[in-house]
């Protein structure tokens, strides 16, 4: 079991680097002059250098990368001597570290992942992320718990009433939201609820967690400001784990114990509550799993539609500005959590089944 663990930790750590080297060498390629977006009208070409050169972009992209790698990584180098060296963001003037190792004017220090500060705000691009993911971590588990329920309930009944009015619903319904995309059912689901429908829903198409008061003396907690989002961010694991289920259900109800448990008088409602559908949900639950981790990563238009302060508006508004280290470091966070997500996943399944761990 050990060394299928290790295995895991090194193919995710491989394509972690993959990753990194992608988002940097793609976003250092973009057109788009960051320096300029910062002054603004103001900008000439004495001010675009000094920027440039306090930013780092004024070395070659070779060394950008390596001076990028050095600020991801715990164990990293740092010249004592000048912070705007080789390895250009030293770390004492950005974040704590500890020296483990001194030799000369370059020290090996242990530090946390330094992922740089914002062009525009200056804010360190993980006190962004910090502030940004709970918004986005809550939209997404309350999306999973509202598809999980409302699925799994729907799934069973389109199984319980196998080719009638019910089950071809079901089964016209989670195709459509199979097919519907995230960022047109959104544009919709708003349009329809909190315009058209707004005297009867009392719904806002914008909104957060918290609203400040009519009198700005401070904020609340505002609930409904969720509904929408989760409603629309639910709809395709909902339609997922609705065929899912009742598959996986219908299959249960046609094995020899239910057959049994039938013959021996059982009330067929305590068949499917207790048996049946506890044997169909292992499935279930395994697909749900994997839409969380999805729904973490691909509510970006969900919540830049709905005006949702999580990662999706973090990341967008970050593009429009050409604030690089804010996408950048958005993006490798929600890889790295997709990464640990797939890994404990699959140690999961070593744990449950030896098989795997042969592969």
């Amino acid at each position: 079991m050990l060394r299928y663990t290790l295995k895991r930790l090194l193919y995710g750590l491989l394509v972690l680097l993959g990753v990194v080297t992608l988002v940097f060498f793609l976003f250092n390629v973009l057109p788009g002059d960051p320096a300029r977006m910062m002054l603004g009208q103001r900008a000439d070409e004495e001010s675009i250098a000094i920027i440039n050169r306090d930013l780092g972009r004024d070395k070659p992209v070779g060394l950008q990368y390596i001076g990028y790698l050095n600020d991801l990584l715990p164990l990293s180098l740092h010249n004592n001597a000048d912070s705007a060296s080789f390895f250009f963001l030293a770390p004492d003037k950005y974040a704590p570290y500890t020296t483990v190792l001194k030799v000369g004017k370059t020290s090996l220090v242990l530090k946390a992942p330094y992922l740089r500060r914002s062009y525009q705000s200056k804010r360190k691009v993980s006190e962004i992320i910090t502030s940004a993911f709970p918004q986005t971590a809550l939209l997404a588990l309350v999306a999973m718990a509202f598809a999980l329920v409302v699925g799994v309930s729907l799934g069973t009944l389109s199984a319980l009433y196998k080719d009638r009015w019910i089950d071809r619903t079901a089964l016209v319904l989670s195709t459509m939201g199979m097919s519907l995309p995230s960022f047109f059912a959104a544009i919709l689901i708003a349009w329809l609820f909190a315009y058209v429908l707004a005297d009867w829903t009392h719904l806002s198409m914008f909104g957060n967690l918290y609203t400040v008061d009519d009198y700005g003396t401070g904020e609340y907690l505002d609930l409904k400001n969720l509904i929408l989002p989760a409603f629309t961010l639910g709809i395709r694991p909902l339609a997922t784990l609705t065929q899912l289920t009742r598959n996986s259900l219908l299959e249960a109800l046609s094995q020899d114990y239910v057959r049994t448990a039938r013959a021996k008088g059982m009330p067929f409602r305590r068949v499917v509550m207790h048996h049946a559908l506890r044997n169909a949900l292992n499935p279930v639950v395994t697909s749900a799993s994997g839409w969380l981790a999805g729904l973490l990563a691909g509510a970006v238009f969900v919540e830049y539609v709905f005006d949702w302060k999580g990662m999706g508006v973090v990341i967008v508004d970050g593009l429009d500005k050409y604030d690089f280290p804010v996408v950048m470091g958005s993006i490798l966070f929600v890889c790295v959590l997709l990464i640990l997500i797939n890994i404990l996943t699959d140690i999961l399944y070593g744990l449950l089944d030896p098989r795997v761990r042969l592969q």
